[in-house]
């Protein structure tokens, strides 16, 4: 029987990258997208070319609380296992925190940080209970060093950094690992259509001098995913080029 791999925003760059990875490990990919966005869901789907032994579209509001427990239960039941979960979900509303709104702030911790208690604790048990798992949260440089006119972004991320270790710590026994991957700025398509020099700027401080590649990070969680990764648990895989080592 394939593994399955639960993936949030599995439809951006980064999400994409990822998803694609995991079904070429031979997961069977869960890939949720927001309430009403069947038909964008669909269009990504015939586009990768994925077949539905391959990918699950699944529609999930991974900020709704009640609804992650209610689906993500039925999911449980439907699949029989959820292997590995990755929570990918993320928004950006940067600004100034003296003119931040507190909607942005809020927008920003609901789908970057209480979405991965929304979609992991009603998994977690099953994990425990099964002795093994993966739970790979894919958080931000910005959540390691802090970003200007980024507070809601950096915290969310920084958050999950924190979460990731104490849950580590709970699953170990029970052979579930927590881990995070914290990319650098990555050549995804919504960076990618930013001004040139903008773009040369942000290089010019990366030790490398290039940005990572989508397929670069998903590479990161293809191994933590695995066997290979069996026993690194409460970590931090930084993929950056040297942008910030800590």
């Amino acid at each position: 029987m394939k593994k399955v791999a639960l993936i949030t925003g599995s439809k951006g760059g980064i999400g994409s990258a990822i998803s694609t990875q995991l079904v070429n490990d031979g997961y069977r990919v869960i890939a949720t997208y927001f309430t009403g966005n069947y038909q964008c869901a669909l269009d990504w789907f015939n586009e990768k070319q994925f077949t539905q032994d391959q990918v699950r579209l699944f529609e999930l509001d991974v900020t709704n609380t009640e609804e992650c427990a209610q689906r993500l239960a039925q999911l449980l039941e439907e699949e029989g296992t959820v292997d590995t979960i990755v929570n990918n979900a993320g928004i950006t509303r940067d600004g100034l925190f003296k003119k931040m709104t507190a909607s942005a702030w809020k927008d920003v911790i609901e789908t970057n940080l209480n979405s991965v208690f929304n979609v992991t604790q009603p998994l977690f048990a099953a994990m425990c209970e099964k002795g093994d798992g993966r739970v790979i949260n894919i958080s931000s440089v910005n959540g390691l060093k802090g970003q200007f006119g980024q507070a809601n972004y950096s915290a969310a991320k920084a958050g999950m950094i924190g979460f990731s270790k104490a849950l580590a710590a709970e699953g170990a026994r029970a052979g579930v690992t927590v881990n995070v991957v914290a990319p650098g700025y990555t050549a995804t398509p919504m960076v990618e259509q930013m001004k040139p020099e903008v773009l040369e700027s942000i290089k010019a401080q990366i030790p490398m001098k290039r940005l990572a590649t989508p397929e670069e990070i998903a590479k990161a969680v293809s191994f933590l995913a695995s066997e290979d990764g069996a026993y690194i648990t409460g970590e931090t895989l930084s993929v950056n080029g040297g942008l910030y080592m800590h």
